[in-house]
């Protein structure tokens, strides 16, 4: 028994040790790519959607047709596709661009999503088409600013846009997601969220009892509304609330120009509603996953998924790795421990 509590003991040590390591790896690795993604080298990639489901159409047919069907099936197919080749010679094929954006609270994908946009802008033209796969609970308001101005540019020439929500597009999320011609999403997707949160710890008591001193100096009435260290004052936190309420109002403002059918001032509460109830409040247009808009678009439309990629060290690839495996433990864990009442 002694044997086995000091292995124990020995193998907690060991994956706390480890747990630390990975964390700082991840942490420096994040870092860097993130101070140096301006300076290092990145490129398109481009992969045709259409050849992807034809594959897949292939493979399965090649499994559940006898041999003799499947011969048959592939002849049918090389003649039909002769066929389109000569009517394509005269008939130019539509083009649907396919963008991805995964928000966290900064936004960080705005870099990738900013080089997408400009290598697409430069070849698409008004009868093509964009679509932005878009999730996000939403982040921070200049982050955010940021990447619904960079959905405006494709707005501005002139070429449709439409933004599927296969999950949820809430604060921030929607903020981008008003901007498209169209708006389709999943059946319980989460959409809404139209409000300003704002909060923060005040230490201030805490380092009273504890005999510390914080001196804060300003030159100006409200370069510091409300402070983590200092001693808050009611005409702080008043200040403090009238940005919050304006940051608010420019929120509505902006919504309402993108989608004017809108009755800003029922939906702006900072609620959100699942897809079918999002159509009601018309936050959408059509319930509709983007896989099934895909599948409805291979026919007669050359599709095109764009990524820009960014080049990586070996040190950053071995962080990004320990970050993603780190963050997938700890969500199993998360979601074992915690039955959420909004499981069904």
């Amino acid at each position: 028994m002694e044997f086995l509590s000091e292995y124990g003991l020995f193998l907690a040590k060991s994956v706390t040790i480890l747990v630390a390591v990975i964390v700082v790896v991840s942490a420096i690795a994040v870092a860097s790519q993130r101070n140096k993604r301006d300076s290092s080298e990145g490129h398109i990639e481009v992969t045709t959607l259409n050849h992807k489901f034809e594959d897949w159409e292939d493979m399965l047919k090649f499994e559940i047709l006898d041999e003799d069907a499947f011969k048959k099936e592939r002849k049918a197919k090389k003649k039909q596709e002769k066929q389109d080749r000569k009517k394509n010679t005269q008939e130019q094929r539509k083009r649907l661009f396919v963008l991805d954006f995964d928000g966290d609270m900064s936004a960080s994908e705005v870099e990738f999503l900013r080089h997408e946009i400009s290598a697409v802008l430069t070849v698409a033209k008004p009868e093509d088409e964009i679509l932005l796969r878009l999730e996000s609970p939403g982040g921070m308001v200049h982050s955010y600013g940021l990447a619904s101005s960079q959905l405006q540019r494709i707005r501005n020439q002139g070429i449709p846009l439409t933004i599927a929500i296969d999950r949820v597009a809430a604060s921030g999320g929607y903020m981008m997601a008003c901007i498209g011609n169209r708006i389709l999403a999943a059946p319980f997707a989460v959409i809404g969220s139209i409000g300003v949160v704002a909060q923060l710890p005040n230490f201030n008591r805490l380092l009273k009892k504890h005999d510390v001193d914080i001196e804060l100096h300003t030159a100006g009435a409200h370069k510091r509304t409300l402070t983590m260290v200092g001693e808050n004052t009611e005409e702080g936190r008043q200040k403090f609330k009238e940005e919050l309420e304006d940051t608010h109002v420019l929120f509505k403002e902006f919504v309402s120009e993108n989608r004017p059918e809108l009755d800003i001032d029922h939906i702006a509460t900072g609620e959100v509603w699942y897809g079918k109830r999002a159509l009601d409040q018309k936050l959408i247009d059509e319930i509709r996953t983007s896989d099934d808009y895909l599948l409805s678009k291979r026919a007669d439309t050359d599709i095109f998924s764009v990524k820009y990629r960014q080049k990586r060290s070996l040190p950053e690839r071995l962080g990004f790795a320990a970050e993603g495996a780190l963050s997938r433990s700890l969500n199993a864990v998360i979601g074992k421990l915690s039955q959420s009442r909004w499981n069904v």
